[in-house]
């Protein structure tokens, strides 16, 4: 396996943003607490919105106040109903709600359509916005750089009424896409770039998945989101780094409509930003998702190697593994590498505590014990989870001809193997010792002890040092079982060459394993996850298309060797 090209960094444990709520409390700047996780609905939920969901909805529930789901769905092109419904039902699988008690609705931006409009109208007759008729082009070139100032637009002057009339024009639909924007004045030559002039209005004629045709301009991120921030009466938005520059044009923005009056006796809120995930092994960019899902290298969205919550919902995470995970790498506001070993062990811990032992033959070899009574039956009392005494025993079979691995068996031993080899003996798990005769036929031959069984008076006077699963071949059940590992084979994709190239072919590969009667359809655990640990494989699940078993993680790291 691939070693970091550069060491991830450790989990830190920074509560800054906690210090900035309690200073804030304390000085009586807010009178609680009310933060908002503000996705767009543009693709679904991946492993970097676990920890700003994580964050805020924890934020507000330490400090008992609120956190409001609401979808930034200003950009009617890229918005669908599909990604609002499985963004609400990945919310809620994680262990959250939004809303208030009885009624736990969700939040749009275009629910405040009405407002910004009104808001617009109110900066251009203050001189702080206009009507800008320049191409993209022209606007683009007229921006300026890190290096140079930008250029006033040739229209950054034009009066307050003719602004007016052409905003109105625009909202009414008489121009075509393009033809104007609307634009905040405020000074083209700021040495950030966020403030030459942003543009607060664009034309779109596209149909809205909530507001149909009503509107056919619609507002920028940035003019749309401390607005709706301020009129849901947020305290602290929680945002990611990249949105540092623009804090100055989110506290801008909100000061011109407060100073208008149109935020009558409120409090405005505060942007505070924190590192984003950065993990390894995996990409979080949409663009490279959606490349991954258009070109078939996944099969889709909820591919289990796909690092979407649809994805880790079918390899069987859980969402208290993810909880953990987010409080383990804590906040910070220095950008950091997380290995992604971290949450796989968030996910192991979690998981051994929760999940039933089942056996299960991977890669099935026969067995014949050709001392053992043909025909004789014998039901093995199995604990259904070692540390867990409540969960009580299952009786599994056990019979003369038995599934075991094909690595349990060696005709020449390399050095330190224990396992089955001619004239060593083993323990079968929960059952006999036998001795190890050699292979014939394509079965692997043995004698046992009668008086060996485990747990039965003699039985420890037999000392083997291996120690290895079985399941009975007349009993057993044939399932195919996905063996997921990571998506890519190095921890940073794309770092030196097209992240593509760096996809691991071993990522999935299938098992036509045999496993023990519990896990047949009808006889499993229907309770969800379905999540178990087949003994000495790791953890697994069952999946949704039949009598398939998906890997969601192995007992121990691999990678990191």
């Amino acid at each position: 396996m691939s070693k970091p090209a550069r060491a991830a960094q450790p989990p830190s444990s920074s509560n800054f943003i906690r210090q900035i709520i309690d200073a804030d409390l304390a000085a009586g700047t807010y009178a609680g607490v009310r933060t908002r996780f503000p996705p767009e609905p543009n693709g679904y939920l991946h492993f970097g919105h676990v920890k700003a969901i994580c964050l805020n909805f924890d934020l507000a529930r330490q400090y008992n106040g609120g956190c409001n789901l609401r979808f930034d769905d200003t950009n009617p092109e890229k918005e669908e109903q599909e990604y609002v419904d499985a963004i609400k039902e990945g919310v809620q699988w994680l262990g959250f709600r939004w809303g208030t008690e009885g009624a736990p609705t969700e939040l749009y931006a275009s629910d405040y359509f009405g407002r910004l409009y009104e808001f617009a109208e109110a900066l251009i007759k203050a001189g702080k916005a206009y009507v800008d008729s320049q191409g993209a082009e022209e606007m683009s070139a007229a921006r300026g750089s890190f290096t140079e100032p930008g250029r006033d637009s040739p229209w950054r002057n034009r009066s307050a009424d003719e602004s007016l009339a052409l905003l109105r024009g625009m909202r009414d639909g008489q121009f075509r896409d393009g033809d104007h924007v609307l634009r905040a004045k405020i000074d083209m030559r700021s040495p950030n770039l966020n403030l030459r002039d942003p543009v607060m209005y664009r034309i779109r004629h596209a149909r809205h998945h909530r507001t149909a045709d009503k509107w056919c301009i619609y507002p920028t991120y940035d003019w749309a989101h401390g607005l709706s921030d301020c009129i849901e009466g947020v305290t602290h938005s929680i945002c990611t780094l990249e949105f540092e520059d623009h804090r100055p044009l989110y506290d801008w923005f909100n000061a011109q409509v407060a100073a208008a009056g149109l935020l009558p006796g409120q409090r405005l809120s505060k942007q505070i930003e924190f590192a984003r995930l950065n993990l390894t092994y995996v990409v979080l960019s949409k663009r490279r998702l959606i490349q991954l899902v258009d070109e078939g290298h996944v099969d889709g969205w909820d591919d289990p190697r796909m690092p979407t919550l649809a994805g880790a919902r079918r390899r069987g995470y859980t969402p208290e593994g993810f909880r953990l995970f987010a409080e383990r790498i804590g906040v910070s506001k220095a950008n950091q590498l997380i290995d992604f070993a971290v949450l796989e062990d968030c996910m192991r811990e979690h998981l051994n505590d929760v999940a039933p032992r089942r056996m299960a033959v991977l890669d099935p070899v026969k067995l014949v014990i050709e001392n053992y009574p043909e025909g004789k039956e014998e039901l093995m009392d199995v604990p259904n989870h070692p540390q867990k005494d409540p969960w009580g025993k299952r009786q599994v079979p056990f019979s003369r001809e038995l599934w075991i691995e094909r690595e349990d068996f060696q005709e020449k031993p390399e050095k330190g193997y224990f396992r089955l080899f001619p004239g060593n003996e083993v323990r079968l798990r929960y059952g006999y010792v036998v001795k190890c005769i050699g292979m014939k036929d394509g079965a692997v031959r043995c004698t046992y002890h009668p008086d060996s069984r485990s747990g039965s008076p003699g039985a420890e006077k037999y000392k083997v040092k291996g120690n290895i699963h079985w399941v009975s071949a007349k009993h057993a059940c044939a399932a195919r079982v996905r063996l997921y590992d990571r998506l890519f084979k190095v921890p940073e994709p794309g770092k030196e060459r097209d992240f593509v190239e760096d996809l691991n072919a071993e990522s999935r590969r299938l098992a036509e394993a045999q496993v023990e009667p519990a896990l047949r359809p009808g006889v499993r655990d229907a309770r969800p996850p379905q999540v178990y640990q087949f003994e000495r494989h790791g953890y697994f699940i069952a999946d949704y298309d039949g009598l398939h078993f998906n890997r969601t993680v192995t007992l121990r790291d691999s990678w990191n060797k």
